[in-house]
């Protein structure tokens, strides 16, 4: 069976890797870790829904908006993942990830913003992972989700009120480059 490798992630340095942390990963592992996004999608979806609906005030009006079109966007990027999924031979989760909810609009916000950042690190794995399997078609649809993902990110930031730099700060290693580039 063809490997790839999964990068660990040390408590000094999360958002780094090297090769002497890589170790075996199966093709039925990149399955359990495409649904693991999969129920991610799930949770983002239900938490745009949502949270477009419940924040108030005119301050919010346009992130609200915004939201929607998040919701939407995540639910095709749902659809993808399944069909990589089900292309792998897995079957598709139908659980998503527990939603936080609360009454304070900026703290909803922080959930979303704090939930992209672990999205992108996990989309930049898969990036890397499919291409060392050679599924360089997956790789790219991933890779189109992940430059969507990281636009949500710098969304939410911005709605925080956070600068664009600091919104991507956690994105040192940018989107990982195609074979040919």
């Amino acid at each position: 069976m063809a490997a790839i490798t999964q990068t660990k992630r040390t408590m000094a340095r999360p958002n780094q890797s090297s090769a002497r942390d890589a170790v075996p990963l199966s093709r039925e592992q990149l399955v359990d870790f495409l649904n693991e996004d999969l129920a991610r999608e799930y949770q983002a979806i239900i938490s745009y829904v949502v949270y477009s609906q419940v924040l108030k005030g005119a301050q919010y009006m346009a992130i609200a908006e915004e939201l929607e079109n998040h919701a939407k966007e995540e639910l095709a990027h749902a659809l993808v993942i399944a069909k990589q999924i089900d292309y792998l031979g897995g079957k598709p989760t139908v659980t998503p990830k527990p939603v936080k909810t609360s009454e304070d609009p900026e703290e909803m916000l922080r959930f979303d913003l704090d939930n992209e950042k672990e999205t992108v690190r996990n989309y930049r794995d898969r990036v890397r992972q499919c291409e060392a399997l050679g599924e360089h078609a997956m790789a790219e649809h991933i890779r189109q989700i992940l430059v969507n993902e990281q636009d949500h990110e710098i969304d939410l930031a911005a709605a925080l009120g956070r600068s664009v730099a600091e919104a991507i700060s956690s994105l040192k290693t940018m989107i990982p480059p195609t074979p040919h580039g």
